[in-house]
């Protein structure tokens, strides 16, 4: 078996030979692959150039660098930098490898493997061999992933170099160490080539956000909530892992490329209407994995570690919790689309689920007043936008949504970020107003507000299209509810925009004042409140405290803020590049496994009467999908007007907020709000309390198994210990007993000889008579 450690330095010696040889071969590769199709689609993989695995062997070179830095007690911004610079390496490369796949035919694809790891048979039939090579599948789908993961780390770890700078020596190494690590992990799950490399990484990006989020281990909060998020992901794993093994045992492979082929007569199967023909085994498969990803992307009822998971440093939150990690289940549905779509129930799960968590988590953001916390609520809803898109035949909706997500999030948590950073750890948006106006927060307010227009769905936005795809399509795909769907997804947009601008409305706008939260050192309690000095804000400007200056973010907070408003700005054009496949992002899906027509023509026919019903009426029409739109919303188009729709829905929320938080409000801790409240009853302090879900959990899982623990631990105790107590306690009684016997005394030897024969005689007599 060739080793990892032989194989680095023959990767590192090839690679830039590689890289110069690609740009020469790229027109030839084109013309080879287009004879490697077979049939609906299915592309023959060929073996991909070996600079491809420098993606996910930089991070690990930046853990070294890291981890040598702590070594030598480095004390200065050095292991931040040569994270950066190993980052910005690995982007480079996916761009390349980007360029490399669009040399080639549509549709193409490549495995790059790095060494053999697994090759172990004991028999010569049918799934007595276990084949996992520590490769990567390169196609479209990959490499989208990668350009945002590489490309958000990159700048998040700029932004890190700054917000970080207060814990510069030991923990600054350990920080980013977990950070490169966690880099690598996610390369590894989106660029596996099979189910065994995907799993290695989904590990890998559990335990780092473990490391990350209780990186402040101090912190009883952080410890907690670091514990949450590790068991609350190991439920979801354990049916990951479940899926994984179901599928060696029917298919007899994990590796993708074995696998799709195997899967297509099933799909045949679906397509002629005989969806019953599909095994139950096959069937069980996406359920599995949908419970992985339930886990991971942090959906009903599994997605209460990740609004505590942002105790972690803000960074953390947003590369973890908002752009990268918690996409990873909607990815694992997206890669493995073929045996989703051969299952009657495992789509509609999906929806439903998708759909309820998305309402549930938006009227908990409205009633929160934590704004890091408010975010993380958003990303559990729009994570919900997402799965919806898959369950609905619009993976390349949920694909778009997934992209301009993790751009105008990332956004908003450094933003959220950059506020706590200088105003001493504050976060309450009863105590904050005005900032976007304060000297030096310019750059905040305004990426800020690109963020927010993003996330509300503004009309012209990434966020707008991208949300506007999945919701159309709910109402166009016939199925059972989905038109249900596509109501309660209105509704969240609406509930979105509205609680995305209170945070807006209540911090970056209005009347100056802030209140510094408890990192601030040198603040004096008795003049905490800046409303107290508004009235001298003449005079003081925007020194609201008399012993706190809020510091505004550095040159480098400023810049990735910038880049990143810019880019969630940009990401609005990618929906009119290749309009035929609804945008650049649908053009990358359509030439991967994860378009149901593209990669094997699925669900060609209406046939089957399972839970995707009447939806599944797709055909082909000269390789182009032509969809049967089956649905209507009001009886009109969907496509057509839910464009005019979601941008009223989403003006009324802006206009709710704008009213209910900025209008004539004084101070940043009342507005307009308040004074319904009481109108609403017991519900907003029940949203406040998230509903009560962690108490229930709490009530119904946790303090049960917790009396069994303590019943276990008696039993344990009393009944094991006591028994393995009582076999060393009984020799001990015995001999204690029998030792003084032997006293040394002749004659009590003498009348011990003589009880023992009389008692034998007379064991005699008795058994004689």
């Amino acid at each position: 078996m060739t080793t990892l450690t032989s194989t680095i330095p023959n990767l590192l010696a090839s690679a830039f030979a590689s890289l110069a040889q690609d740009g020469h071969d790229a027109a030839g590769h084109a013309a080879e692959q287009a004879g490697h199709a077979v049939s609906h689609g299915i592309a023959t993989p060929v073996e991909g150039p070996l600079w491809i695995a420098l993606i996910p062997l930089l991070p690990i070179v930046g853990l070294l660098l890291a981890t040598f830095s702590a070594i030598l007690k480095v004390k200065s911004k050095l292991p931040a930098f040569l994270t950066v610079g190993c980052l910005a390496g690995a982007f480079g490369v996916a761009v390349g490898a980007y360029q490399h796949l669009s040399g080639m035919a549509p549709g193409s694809t490549m495995v790059v493997t790095a060494f053999e790891w697994f090759d172990l048979s004991w028999g010569k039939g049918t799934g007595q061999n276990f084949h996992a090579d520590f490769a990567f599948y390169i196609d479209t789908l990959t490499c989208l992933w990668m350009l945002f993961v590489t490309g958000l780390a990159t700048l998040i770890a700029l932004y890190a170099s700054e917000y970080m700078s207060h814990d510069v020596g030991t923990g600054y190494c350990r920080f980013f160490a977990a950070f490169n690590l966690f880099v690598f992990s996610m390369a590894c799950l989106v660029m596996g080539e099979n189910l065994l490399v995907l799993f290695l990484g989904w590990e890998g990006v559990g335990l780092c956000s473990y490391l990350l989020i209780g990186y402040f281990y101090k912190k009883p909060a952080a410890v907690d909530a670091a514990k949450k998020a590790f068991i609350m992901n190991r439920i979801g794993d354990f049916g990951l892992l479940m899926g994984i093994f179901l599928t060696f045992v029917k298919f007899g492979t994990i590796s993708y490329p074995e696998l799709w082929p195997l899967v297509q007569p099933y799909i045949e199967a679906v397509k002629a209407g005989h969806a019953g023909d599909v095994p139950l085994t096959v069937s069980l498969i996406p359920i599995l994995f949908m419970i992985g990803a339930f886990g991971k992307s942090a959906q009903l009822p599994l997605y209460v570690w990740l609004p505590d998971a942002m105790e972690g440093p803000t960074p953390v939150s947003a590369l973890i919790h908002a752009a990268t990690m918690v996409t990873a289940g909607v990815y694992l549905i997206a890669r493995t689309y073929p045996l989703f779509l051969v299952s009657e129930y495992a789509l509609p799960i999906v929806g439903w689920v998708g759909a309820i968590t998305a309402l549930l988590a938006a009227t908990i953001g409205m009633a929160q007043f934590d704004i890091k916390r408010i975010m993380a609520y958003s990303t559990v809803s729009q994570l919900g936008y997402m799965f919806c898109g898959l369950a609905v035949l619009s993976s390349a909706g949920a694909a778009y949504h997934v992209f301009t997500h993790a751009f105008f999030k990332a956004t908003l948590f450094l933003c959220c970020g950059a506020v706590m950073h200088g105003f001493g750890g504050q976060l309450d948006l009863r105590k904050l107003s005005g900032v976007a106006f304060m000297k030096g927060w310019g750059i905040v307010g305004i990426a800020m507000l690109v963020g927010c227009l993003n996330l509300a769905g503004f009309p012209f936005t990434a966020g707008f299209f991208s949300k506007d795809m999945i919701i159309a399509e709910s109402f166009v795909t016939a199925g059972p509810g989905y038109g249900l769907i596509g109501w309660i997804l209105l509704l969240t947009a609406g509930l979105t925009a509205y609680y995305t601008f209170r945070v807006f409305f209540r911090v970056f706008v209005g009347p100056k004042a802030y209140e510094p939260g408890d990192e601030a050192h040198d603040h004096d309690d008795d003049h905490a409140t800046g409303e107290e000095h508004n009235h001298d804000a003449g005079q003081h400007g925007d020194h609201h405290a008399d012993h706190f200056h809020p510091h505004a973010p550095g040159l480098a907070i400023n810049l990735v803020l910038g880049i990143l408003a810019l880019a969630s700005i940009v990401a609005a054009g990618a929906y009119f590049i290749d309009t035929d496949h609804h945008g650049w992002v649908g053009k990358m899906v359509h030439e991967s496994s994860a378009n149901y027509t593209g990669s094997a023509a699925f669900l060609e026919s209406a046939g089957h009467d399972g839970a995707h019903g009447a939806a599944d009426a797709h055909r082909l029409e000269d390789g182009a999908t032509a969809h049967a739109a089956h649905g209507s919303f009001l009886g009109m188009d969907p496509h057509k007007v839910m464009y005019y729709v979601s941008g009223v829905v989403g003006f009324i929320g802006i206009g709710a907020a704008f009213y209910l938080h900025y209008l004539g409000r004084k101070t940043a801790a009342t507005s307009k709000a308040d004074t319904l409240l009481p109108l609403l009853g017991p519900i907003p302090r029940w949203a406040q309390h998230k509903w009560y879900v962690d108490e229930f959990y709490n009530a119904v899982i946790v303090l049960p198994l917790r009396v069994l623990a303590h019943v276990f631990h008696a039993i344990d105790r009393l009944l094991v210990d006591g028994l393995v107590n009582l076999a060393g306690v009984l020799p001990r009684f015995v001999g204690a007993r029998i030792r003084p016997w032997q006293n040394g005394v002749m004659h009590g030897y003498a009348v011990g000889m003589v009880g023992g024969l009389a008692l034998l005689i007379a064991a005699v007599v008795l058994l004689s008579m």
